[in-house]
């Protein structure tokens, strides 16, 4: 269970980092706080200790039986997050300073401990040339910024300093932690349905929700990827830190985008689920209804997957992805060989689409394996799998 050791300094947005502790610790991490002394007087250590059942420490001189704390809280971390981070807090890391227990034990963390800060301030003291000049001293000696966000601010000033979302800190602390399995390696990633007009009110699409190509961008950054993601429409928020991310909404878009750029990369997975027809016609005219049926002329898209297959580089992974609802291996091995492929991940698409679980069949000319869990359990699985074998 990795351990976090989080420097709460006094911004107002304080107040989101107890909502911070209490998400780590549903990840379970364990965790031990630092508060500075005027963050006791925006709330109390009990809070803290609430929610995150953890120790709170305030004091530097809160010695106990030769327990001092900034050393032998500094040595047993896996990694200091300071969030919020103040001016004032980053500017006495970034120089030396250490008055109190949460700057003194920051000073005091080995240079090896992963260390990351979250800026949170007035947009005027974010963009003012010290401030700037302090988070890129410490981002030089090896600190993770986890940029604020724009937007309003609690002072009612609208700007740049708002504390960004927790899901995006607690991402960028598994990035950090996990084995860098694909470090060095390019990934490219396709997720999601496409939507092919009919005219300019109606569309035809599927029940694809993109979840596990998002999933599979996520685990690929962890793992030290650089990934380009390109996503039909979803209702899911961008993956943090990723490196490229292109929105297309048609099968010619995806098509166009993949075929273009796979050459690239070292490894490209399909995993978006592409209408493999489309109307002939599409209207410019909202079609009116009318009383006797409508019929409608569909033509087949063009097969991304056989076409990259045939243009594939020496040494490229190719893996692509069957959503079928009966005989999953059969069909999915008569898709391995018929575009000859890597991998092909198969799955039954009316017992996990669009749902946070995920049970598939990962299909190679030599094995097939059977992963089922969480998306990203999955995900995590698959990816493992294809590491060990580049």
């Amino acid at each position: 269970m990795p351990h976090i050791l989080l420097g709460v300094s006094s911004g107002i947005a304080i107040y989101k980092t107890v909502d911070l502790v209490s998400k780590l610790r549903k990840e379970n991490f364990e965790i031990d706080v630092i508060m500075s002394e005027n963050t006791t007087k925006l709330i109390s250590p009990s809070v803290f200790s609430a929610v995150g059942n953890c120790n709170v420490y305030t004091d530097t001189y809160q010695i106990n039986g030769g327990y001092i704390i900034h050393t032998e809280l500094s040595k047993k971390t896996d990694i200091f997050l300071l969030a919020p981070a103040t001016a004032n807090t980053i500017a006495k890391i970034a120089n030396g300073f250490g008055d109190n227990l949460l700057t003194t034990t920051a000073i005091a963390l080995p240079n090896n401990t992963p260390k990351v800060f979250v800026p949170t301030m007035n947009t005027r003291m974010y963009e003012n040339k010290i401030t700037l000049e302090n988070i890129q001293k410490l981002k030089k000696i090896g600190w993770y910024l986890v940029e604020p966000e724009t937007g309003h601010l609690a002072c009612g000033d609208v700007g740049k300093g708002r504390y960004p979302e927790n899901s995006k800190i607690i991402e960028m602390l598994k990035i950090i932690l996990e084995e860098k399995k694909l470090n060095g390696k390019k990934i490219l990633i396709t997720a999601g349905p496409t939507q092919e007009s009919i005219d300019p009110i109606r569309y035809i699409t599927n029940h694809s929700s993109g979840k596990m190509g998002y999933a599979l961008t996520k685990i690929s950054k962890r793992m030290g990827a650089y990934v380009t993601l390109i996503s039909g429409p979803t209702n899911i928020e961008k993956p943090y830190f990723i490196d490229e991310y292109i929105e297309i909404r048609t099968a010619d878009e995806m098509y166009n985008e993949v075929v273009k750029r796979f050459k690239n990369f070292d490894i490209v997975i399909m995993t978006a689920a592409v209408a493999d027809y489309t109307p002939v016609r599409k209207e410019d005219k909202k079609i009116k209804k009318a009383n006797e049926s409508l019929i409608l002329e569909l033509k087949r898209t063009k097969d991304i997957l056989k076409e990259i297959s045939r243009q594939r580089l020496k040494n490229q992974v190719i893996v692509g992805f069957a959503a079928e609802t009966e005989n999953i291996i059969e069909y999915g091995k008569e898709k391995l060989e018929k575009k000859q492929v890597n991998y092909i991940i198969a799955n039954n698409a009316s017992k996990v689409m669009g749902s946070n679980y995920s049970e598939v069949f990962l299909i190679s000319k030599t094995q097939v394996l059977k992963f089922e869990g969480s998306k990203e359990y999955v995900a995590k699985k698959i990816l493992d799998t294809i590491s060990s074998n580049i």
